[in-house]
Order: structure tokens, then sequence, then C-alpha cells
């Protein structure tokens, strides 16, 4: 029987079930879910940073989009919170949209 010990959607384990398939599973308290969000966050970089297609990377992008949707909660805030810090910051220093990517900065 493989072992996991990873977080997994809400679903994982009706799919599982349904394939007739038995498992494991417990839910974590928020430190732990925190934490496995963050390791979970990064596979799904990793998996983005490896996609070869637009439909791949849109998937992944999905996923870490579901992971920040769940993190959200854990720090009191909700996904408008997010979007206001995400705006102001947008406002003060720029987005990534114009591809600008800086070389060296000679100090005076």
């Amino acid at each position: 029987m493989p072992v996991y010990n990873k977080l997994v959607r809400d679903l994982i384990p009706q799919v599982i079930e349904n394939s007739g398939s038995k498992f494991t599973t417990r839910t974590l308290d928020l430190s732990e879910h925190l934490t496995e969000i963050k390791k979970k966050l990064y596979e799904e970089v990793q998996e983005f940073r490896e996609t070869m297609n637009h439909q791949d990377a849109l998937e992944e992008l999905a996923d870490i989009l579901e992971l920040i949707h769940a993190a959200l909660p854990i720090h009191e805030a909700t996904y408008e919170d997010l979007e206001k810090i995400r705006i102001a910051k947008k406002q003060k220093r720029g987005g990534f949209e114009e591809g600008i990517y800086l070389i060296e900065v000679e100090s005076e």
C-alpha cells in the first residue's frame, strides 16, 4: 500500500473509496494545515515550472490558486482582503506584466 503523507484535495477520499480502495486519513490542525499548504504550494509551483503547454500551465495555476484560497482563512483573511493588498502593491510598485528583468544597479 503506497504511503503519501501529503495534503490532498477534499474529495480525494471519495474518489479513492469509489475506486474500491481502502485508505487512511486524518484532519490536520491549523498549524499543520498551513505547513502542508506551504509544502503543497512548493510542489505545485515546481509542476507549473515544468509545464510545456497552456492547458497544463492553467491546471497548475488553478491548483496554486486553490491553495491560496485554503490558506486565507488560516490567516483570518478573505480573497477580497488579498486582492486589496495585491492592488495596493501593484499601484505602488507595479505588476509583472511587462517582463522587466533587472540586471544590476550601480551604487552611488
